[in-house]
């Protein structure tokens, strides 16, 4: 029998996380402070699944079958029985330190806690609960079910148990785990938020629109989307907080956020969950 998972938010990575893990067979339990967000989140898993019947890489009799492995739960009281916890609340280090310090007392001794951070210290983390070599780093790429990758990241005290069963689950769901270590921004966002940055300020200084930008990134360097399309979608609040870990963490101005950005962020465009950033939605 799987083990069973439990996830801490609703959002767009938790849904995503949920249902790779229920469509694997795990019985998943999502743990949100809102009744709206669960729902929501629920209906996100039901309406992807719908697409995979579209294209007939899924049965409609699977679909009912993973649904309902998938448990709704307002309390992280609900966490008790689950071998993995993995949080994917807002990047936010103050949120993260407390949810952290929670799961620590309502996991049972030797579940693994891991974070869907994409840029916050697993060390500064771990050092939050009385288990840090069982903490660890497990960064999905938005969105879940289709993206093959996953970041697995140590902190200074994860156990080599600990990863390597972590590395287990993520093939067990069909992801490519990749190790990388505890630093600022790991590999994937040290290397794609200063290209993002770089693309807005190549706006703010008039080089191009936001379509020249992305037009030659996408036909000149085959990126599937754009750098301005992509920060849209990450969003531009999410892409400003992991610029300035990579500041704070590294202390090098080249990680230095666009003044465009913060001005974006400022007025609400915030990318396609609020209707507009660097396009309109």
């Amino acid at each position: 029998m799987a083990d069973r998972i439990a996830v801490i938010g609703a959002g767009q990575m938790g849904n995503g996380i949920a249902h790779v893990f229920a469509q694997s067979g795990f019985d998943v339990v999502i743990v949100d402070v809102s009744d709206a967000a669960l729902a929501k989140g629920r209906d996100t898993i039901a309406k992807n699944l719908d697409r995979q019947i579209k294209k007939g890489t899924l049965s409609a009799e699977d679909r009912e079958a993973i649904l309902g492995r998938v448990t709704l739960a307002t309390s992280t009281e609900a966490i008790a029985g689950a071998a993995l916890v993995i949080e994917a609340a807002t990047e936010n280090r103050d949120l993260k330190f407390r949810i952290f310090a929670d799961l620590d007392a309502r996991a049972d001794a030797g579940a693994i806690l891991a974070t869907n951070t994409s840029s916050i210290s697993i060390t500064e983390i771990a050092a939050r609960t009385t288990r840090p070599e069982l903490v660890i780093g497990m960064h999905f790429m938005n969105p879940v079910p289709v993206m093959q990758l996953v970041e697995i990241i140590r902190g200074l005290a994860t156990s080599d148990v600990t990863t390597t069963r972590v590395v287990e689950w993520s093939r067990t769901v069909g992801k490519t785990p990749v190790e990388v270590n505890d630093f600022p921004g790991f590999v994937a966002n040290r290397i794609l938020m200063p290209m993002i940055n770089e693309a807005v300020y190549c706006l703010m200084e008039g080089v191009g629109t936001p379509e020249a930008i992305d037009t030659v990134m996408k036909l000149g360097m085959n990126h599937p989307m754009g750098p301005l399309a992509l920060a849209d979608l990450i969003g531009l609040d999410t892409c400003l907080s992991i610029l300035e870990v990579l500041q704070d963490g590294m202390g090098d101005s080249k990680y230095r956020p666009c003044p465009l950005l913060r001005k974006y962020v400022a007025a609400g465009w915030l990318g396609r969950k609020s209707g507009r950033g660097f396009f309109s939605y």
